[in-house]
């Protein structure tokens, strides 16, 4: 009798459990609650956020309480008044009286997009359409009297009072871009505003990209037509040309354009991936790199003399990353972050770049400069852990070094205007986003905003499998690795493994952090007897300087040697089957799936390579020859670690897997790998996705396209 009540409870337990599928995965089924556009208010010690139902096609800003939550006031809601359009997203200008809204946004490549903006005044209750036209990247300037933006490729600006449009250039065309950033600087510095306002609201700093000798690539769109039809973009190939930029500043009250003498300089101005105006001394500071990006350079611009001036710079012998942050003191000397002593670490740079001081120091890296008030610097860092974020302040002097956010996970941190508070978001491989109010002095929790736990209520019936952290020694170098085992795991028995990787420079995939969807595919192939493994190879980022540029010049080599070595490693635990290893990954993960595939077979049996790029001298100049040099200097770096060269070593199973549309990793690299397995006479599967972009995505594009990897590797691995 107990045995039969046994049995009864058992089968009702695993009557309860729910299996993941695709379907509810990618419809976002899973997703966690965000804060959308938090604004901290210097005018009130109040935050507004944006809440949005798209469904219904309303959307309003709230104002809150930092102590309580409460609601304060409903600064716009779009369904009060006809005369308010349903709006995305917003911006204040600097007296906060304004609003900038943004609507029928339509994207154009990773970061751009065209889209349609109002202007709310909140002391008149008036609103006002900044152009009749679909423009891009809208500027409120300092005074909150002009709009500067950019349509059909020139730059404008709308004078509030008057309601007034002047066109400021009119060069504007296939090949001259005025204010806005051309692909390859978008793509690859996050550059898409190239225009910047002075305090005083009467210049405007921008560049001019004149893509005319650019190559173009040519992609067939298909479409619902009778007739495809050619999409034609301009897209410099490793070695190729790129576009000549030139640096301008218009002046407001003589209505003239400034050209910036650059060529005088000794510097190499071949990239200017970021402009600013300083908001003290009023001076336009310009970040430049010579080609090979193995030197930059921060200028000074006088804004009156139009002289320029080099105040620090930064050199090495493999490459140099561009400063997202630089903080600066009222009387512009500046916080700066540099690898220098081996690890990412905040310095503070004076007069003009000839004192320089470390204020942080330890083998570990600061992950990203926060802000600064009052003599004191926020920080996030990795020095708990490199697989983790803590949040930190520092005295300006390097001293009273404090965590001011809990010590595990993955911590961030958005600093309200007089910096008395932060809002904190927290997560970790078991919770999913929690928004807090904390103490920027002590870090003492104030108050919870918001949490995920009706998320986790959701997914508490699925027995979900958890995913471990490690840290392993393999060929005498330590990594970070992340596994995750059926929730029924038995030692004793055999699981076929999949490994996931990216690899790329920089990246890390190992994180202490809530599970994307990507995860939670990974834990439903776990529900179905896998295991899933994942590596940071060699190349990948927050484990200082030389475990990062290590792969400087032969991308490829060593983060396929990487994870070969990991399915080595793995392969002797007494639970895998040695016979049943695959590996997977997108863009550079393909890359490496590929060539694990090929020069691995003798652990590998499968491999997915989704949108890979199989030889550098098809990928675009910033992002190749920052890692790689120039072809022509670097020609066994570019072709010996080129999957195309190795086609004949395929042995195990293999699906290459590309969008069509793919404007960042061309559908050249997939046909052309294509090609090579044909005339070697190699069999392999493929799928190419019409029209999609480098992400694969819309409609049902990414359950179909995860059906199609479950299959596979169900029947194959």
């Amino acid at each position: 009798m107990r045995y039969i009540i046994f049995l009864l409870i058992i089968n009702g337990l695993q009557a309860q459990q729910n299996f993941l599928n695709n379907e509810d995965i990618w419809n976002f089924e899973f997703e966690p609650k965000v804060y959308e556009s938090i604004y901290h208010f210097k005018t009130k010690n109040h935050y507004s956020t944006i809440e949005i139902n798209r469904a219904q096609k309303k959307s309003k800003i709230v104002l809150r309480s930092y102590e309580t939550g409460e609601v304060i006031d409903v600064i716009l809601d779009s369904s009060s008044s006809a005369k308010i359009p349903f709006f995305t997203n917003y911006f204040f200008s600097s007296d906060e009286r304004k609003i900038l809204l943004e609507t029928n946004s339509y994207p154009l490549y990773r970061r751009s997009k065209l889209a349609e903006y109002y202007i709310y005044d909140t002391h008149n209750d008036q609103i006002n359409y900044i152009f009749n036209g679909l423009i891009q990247e809208p500027l409120i300037s300092p005074d909150g009297e002009k709009v500067a933006f950019v349509y059909n490729r020139n730059l404008y600006v709308k004078f509030l009072k008057t309601n007034v449009v002047k066109q400021i250039t009119f060069t504007g065309s296939d090949n001259i871009l005025n204010g806005i950033a051309d692909w390859v600087y978008e793509e690859e510095f996050g550059l898409v505003r190239a225009f910047d306002w002075d305090k005083d609201s009467n210049n405007l700093a921008f560049i001019v990209f004149d893509e005319t000798n650019v190559p173009q690539y040519s992609m067939k769109i298909f479409g619902n037509n009778l007739y495809p039809f050619q999409y034609n973009f301009k897209y410099p190939k490793a070695g190729e040309n790129n576009s000549i930029v030139d640096l301008k500043i218009y002046n407001l009250t003589s209505d003239k354009i400034n050209s910036i003498d650059l060529i005088g300089e000794s510097n190499d101005y071949y990239y200017i991936p970021r402009l600013k105006f300083s908001a003290f001394s009023n001076k336009l500071y310009i970040q430049s790199l010579n080609r090979l990006q193995n030197r930059l350079v921060l200028s000074a611009i006088d804004n009156s003399s139009g002289m320029i001036k080099a105040v620090f710079e930064e050199k090495s012998n493999t490459y140099v990353d561009i400063q997202e942050k630089i903080l600066f003191l009222e009387n512009d000397d500046f916080l700066w972050v540099s690898d220098r002593s081996g690890f990412d670490h905040i310095y503070l740079v004076q007069n003009e770049g000839k004192n320089l001081k470390q204020i942080t120091s330890g083998n570990w890296d600061v992950a990203k400069l926060l802000g600064f008030n009052n003599n004191t610097i926020y920080y996030s860092s990795t020095e708990d852990n490199s697989t983790e974020r803590v949040i930190y302040s520092i005295g300006l002097n390097g001293k009273n070094k404090k965590a001011i956010s809990p010590k595990t996970g993955f911590n961030g941190a958005s600093f309200t205007s007089n910096y008395k508070y932060f809002i904190h978001t927290f997560e970790d491989k078991n919770t999913p986003l929690i928004y807090s109010l904390r103490d920027s002095k002590s870090g003492k929790l104030i108050r919870k905003i918001l949490d995920n736990d009706e998320l986790l209520a959701k997914l508490s019936s699925f027995n979900l499998p958890y995913k471990d952290f490690f840290k392993i020694k393999i060929n005498q170098v330590e990594f970070n690795m992340w596994m995750i085992k059926p929730a029924n795991f038995n030692p004793k028995k055999k699981y076929p493994l999949l490994i996931y990787q990216y690899s790329g420079p920089g990246s890390q995939e190992v994180e202490n952090r809530w599970s994307s969807n990507r995860d939670l595919w990974h834990q439903m192939l776990a529900q179905k007897g896998f295991i899933i493994a994942c590596l940071d190879g060699r190349g990948t980022g927050f484990k200082g300087k030389n475990f990062k540029k290590i792969t400087y010049g032969q991308l490829a080599k060593y983060e396929t040697q990487d994870q070969i070595s990991f399915a080595k490693y793995l392969s002797k635990f007494p639970y895998i089957d040695e016979d049943r290893i695959g590996i997977w990954g997108w863009s550079y993960g393909g890359l490496i799936s590929t060539n694990c595939i090929l020069k691995g077979s003798e652990v590998f049996s499968l491999a997915i390579a989704v949108a890979p790029v199989t030889n550098w001298r098809f990928y675009d100049t910033i992002y190749t020859e920052r890692f790689m040099g120039l072809p022509k200097n670097n020609p066994g770096g570019y072709d010996s670690n080129s999957p195309l060269n190795f086609a004949h070593l395929l042995e195990g199973e293999y699906l290459l897997i590309h969008g069509s549309a793919d404007d960042n990793v061309h559908l050249q690299n997939t046909m052309r790998m294509v090609e090579e397995l044909i005339q070697e006479n190699k069999q392999f599967e493929w799928m190419i996705y019409p029209d999609k972009n480098h992400g694969i995505y819309g409609g049902n594009t990414s359950i179909h396209l995860y059906n199609k990897m479950t299959t596979f590797i169900e029947t194959k691995l």
